[in-house]
């Protein structure tokens, strides 16, 4: 009983590993099939007879004044007045003409521009600043070591001048011995 139950699962797993490599082979075939199929031609952009179908892809340019699309001339940055007038020209969305589109990022081109320009130079200057001092703290600084210099020559005068008062009325005694000061008294 247990051989007739082990033939029959390992004839159920043939079968179904059977049907499995069956239903793979058949989807790699539609597979190919499927891959092999070239894309439909683009559709030209004569085609497009408004402007709403014809700004969103980007080879085509719609021209009011002929109200006709037509492909982008590629060869030139700006279409020329022969394809059609900038102001009449809309390309990426309709209500937004081609001269103001222009107009808009170079404004915005040249104050990004104009803003790093700004930026490098402030930090520029800023670290110039403050790598070295300017002039007049150096002169601070060399007018506060020479007022130091003159206090301590001052302060060694005064000390000098003291201990000789003191000498004079023997409150200053020999070094010899720590109490010279007591047997004047």
């Amino acid at each position: 009983m247990v051989l007739t139950m082990y033939s029959f699962t390992t004839e159920r797993q043939t079968l179904a590993w059977v049907f499995f490599v069956a239903v793979l082979l058949c989807i790699s075939f539609v597979g190919q099939g499927d891959c092999q199929t070239s894309p439909p031609p683009p559709t030209p952009c004569s085609a497009y007879k408004d402007c709403g179908k014809c700004v969103p892809h980007a080879k085509c340019l719609w021209c009011f004044t002929t109200n006709n699309c037509t492909e982008y001339p590629v060869s030139w940055l700006l279409p020329p007045a022969s394809v059609c007038q900038l102001s009449q020209a809309r390309w990426g969305v309709c209500w937004f003409n081609f001269e103001a589109l222009i107009i808009t990022l170079a404004v915005l081109g040249g104050a990004i521009i104009v803003s790093i320009i700004a930026c490098c130079c402030c930090c520029c200057c800023c670290k110039k600043r403050r790598s070295r001092p300017d002039g007049e703290e150096e002169g601070y600084v060399r007018r506060r070591e020479e007022i130091k210099h003159r206090a301590e020559e001052r302060s060694v005068e005064r000390k000098a001048r003291h201990d000789q008062i003191r000498k004079k009325y023997g409150l200053m005694g020999d070094s010899d011995h720590p109490y010279s000061k007591f047997e004047n008294e």
